[in-house]
């Protein structure tokens, strides 16, 4: 099979990436997965939130920030052209100490920056919180209007039935097992067999360092992974609060939250998610994790992660996190401490648990932001986390934008569904 632009990945960016190239370019687009559907891992296993620009710093995570603002606008635009669910909810961002408060007000400031008006972020105290949300319990909080509820499983899979009308082709089931360079094209082995394409895009999530590395890209950098889980509430909880409720990371250089309530657009209720580490993208269970763990403990070992696996706090947090996963009470006492009317014997089913990949460079540190890179016949997005489902549609325009600035895929229409690609390419301009 031939292509002239191949990508793999079929997660929301993925799909968002075909849904743009099969609208605006006339190059014949292919999207492979190893997944039996798009969207199967972390695009529908995530809390369903389209997130507000408040949590993101403006320089350091200044194009998630970009993407999220204009990601929210451009969710609500398809979502009523589909006729899908788009549910204006909000959110509380809660403070329960001092410290928790200055985050609090770092919020306040990066949402300013970030785009946000006035009357859609606004700073409560603990007697306001309590009007509008008469079981929470905190000292300050942040309401953002801003924020809303939809299934990211579902608007993935629209998105690919409009890529498929505009002539873009998914193989499913499909997984690249070798990519070699033919001089005048990538040849990809697949266990379905073999793709000629011009041009390469990876899109692979937490798949996306390994496949770089194995074109030569970005060998610098290595990835950890973490499993979120969530406990679901019994149906005598689903109208305990209007909205969702988030606190305030007590590390926030880490990559490990403390678990939310979570109200989806549904109207099902959820506590989650934590951050267990694990030893690859797919770890949800034992026997994945066991095969998996000798390679990634030795690919640690011999990059910028090995400091994390002697950093005393991040093993430590990391224990936490472990503990959480092995006892429900523990994790539910987390929520309890703003929302007290919870009680841990009235969860009784887990819910979906997804897995995040975050990227550590060759000093040790967590990679705040996503990192984009190019090869000789290829594009790599790696680090594309969260609100990496809230930012997918505008970060596709802006992977493309990239692209052609580079001359590597000609853009001979503006129009793309509902949107202007020029305007929306100004939009995230750094």
């Amino acid at each position: 099979m031939k292509s002239d632009v191949t990508i793999i990945g079929g997660g929301i960016l993925g799909t968002s990436l075909a849904y743009f190239l099969s609208q605006i370019t006339s190059s014949k687009v292919l999207v492979l997965d190893q997944s039996p559907q798009v969207g199967f891992h972390t695009s529908s296993r995530n809390t369903g939130k389209v997130h507000a620009p408040f949590l993101y710093d403006p320089e350091k995570k200044k194009l998630f920030a970009k993407a999220a603002k204009a990601g929210f606008e451009m969710w609500e635009t398809y979502s009523k052209q589909k006729n899908l669910q788009f549910k204006k909810d909000g959110v509380l961002e809660v403070a329960l100490d001092e410290p928790g408060i200055k985050r609090l007000e770092k919020y306040m400031s990066w949402g300013e920056q970030n785009g946000l008006q006035k009357d859609e972020i606004i700073l409560l105290d603990g007697t306001e919180v309590k009007k509008q949300e008469p079981e929470v319990v905190c000292q300050k909080a942040i309401y953002c209007k801003k924020d809303a509820s939809v299934d990211y499983g579902v608007l993935t899979k629209y998105i690919m039935e409009d890529a498929k009308q505009n002539g873009a082709t998914f193989l499913l089931d499909t997984r690249a097992e070798s990519i070699q360079d033919r001089k005048d094209f990538l040849e990809i082995k697949t266990n379905n067999g073999v793709i000629q394409t011009s041009f390469l895009i990876n899109a692979a999530g937490g798949m996306s360092i390994d496949l770089a590395h194995q074109m030569g890209v970005r060998t610098d950098l290595t990835d950890i992974h973490f499993r979120g889980e969530y406990w679901q509430a019994e149906p005598e909880y689903r109208h305990l609060t209007k909205t969702s409720v988030y606190s305030v990371p007590k590390h926030p250089e880490y990559p490990f939250l403390d678990p939310h309530w979570i109200v989806r657009s549904d109207g099902r209720c959820e506590v989650g998610p934590n951050a267990v580490p694990v030893f690859s993208p797919y770890g949800y269970t034992i026997s994945e994790n066991v095969r998996k763990m000798p390679s990634k403990i030795l690919e640690m070992l011999s990059s910028g992660a090995a400091k994390m696996l002697f950093d005393s706090q991040f093993l430590s947090l990391a224990s936490g996190e472990i503990l959480s996963s092995l006892s429900k009470t523990v994790m539910i006492n987390r929520v309890r401490e703003f929302l007290p009317k919870v009680d841990p014997k009235k969860f009784k089913h887990r819910g979906t648990a997804g897995i995040r990949s975050s990227i550590i460079d060759k000093s040790g540190k967590f990679v705040t932001d996503a990192v984009v890179t190019s090869g000789e016949r290829s594009f790599h997005i790696l680090n594309y986390n969260s609100p990496g489902a809230t930012g997918a549609l505008p970060f596709a325009v802006y992977i493309i934008s990239q692209m052609k600035n580079k001359g590597l895929v000609k853009v001979e229409k503006d129009q793309c569904g509902p949107w202007s690609f020029g305007k929306i390419s100004e939009l995230l301009v750094l």
